[in-house]
């Protein structure tokens, strides 16, 4: 809410490329950052009509190109309607993963140079989370990401991850740094999802890249 001003800070500043956002118009943000939710909504249109929300102008064949590096193609191409396929409330139910994959269509059809993900994976299923790290993977190239994560496969790529507890930054620096911190947060809860222990993990601290 503050990244996109719905709310503007009380103190300090956000600076995004050096720009403080407070003179940036709302419109301008929200034209430049993409943002994929852990729970994104549909609207009660075709696929087609849902992935292009994005990019009112986008063709047809831009939309397509987006679902396939979203991994989306697939599943949609198994619908008797194709793209044409009616979701939402009174429409085809996705899964949690395949709505998943159709947001994260739409922040390819964007193509904005600041993407934030927030808790993308956190609820998916590990088929599912394969197919949407691969999206985000190609998503990822050549932006400004920021990622909120619970999941540290989410982000253990990331340039540089701040481990927040109780509202303070108590670690930060890349994965193979914190992996190396003895006794900390980031290596402790790593170990513990890497040992598929993940619902103990999430009582930790909240990620932020």
């Amino acid at each position: 809410k503050l990244l996109v001003r719905l709310h503007d800070v009380n103190s300090g500043a956000i600076l995004i490329d050096h720009q403080d956002i407070a003179v940036v118009t709302q419109a301008s943000l929200h034209r430049n950052i993409a943002y994929v939710p852990q729970e994104p909504i549909l609207f009660h249109r075709s696929l087609m009509e849902n992935i292009r929300y994005s990019k009112p102008a986008a063709t047809d064949e831009n939309v397509i190109q987006a679902a396939k590096l979203a991994h989306c193609h697939e599943f949609i191409s198994n619908f008797p309607a194709g793209y044409q396929t009616l979701v939402g409330e009174r429409g085809v139910k996705l899964s949690g993963g395949e709505r998943q994959r159709v947001a994260i269509a739409r922040a390819i059809l964007m193509d904005a140079p600041l993407l934030v993900l927030d808790e993308a994976t956190s609820s998916l299923d590990s088929e599912s989370e394969v197919y949407i790290q691969d999206s985000l993977a190609k998503l990822v190239i050549g932006r400004t990401v920021i990622a909120v994560a619970h999941r540290l496969s989410t982000i253990r790529k990331m340039d540089r991850i701040v481990v927040v507890k109780d509202g303070h930054i108590i670690e930060e620096g890349s994965h193979d740094l914190l992996v190396k911190i003895e006794n900390g947060l980031y290596q402790r809860l790593w170990n513990l999802q890497s040992t598929d222990l993940l619902p103990d993990a999430t009582n930790g601290g909240r990620y932020i890249q």
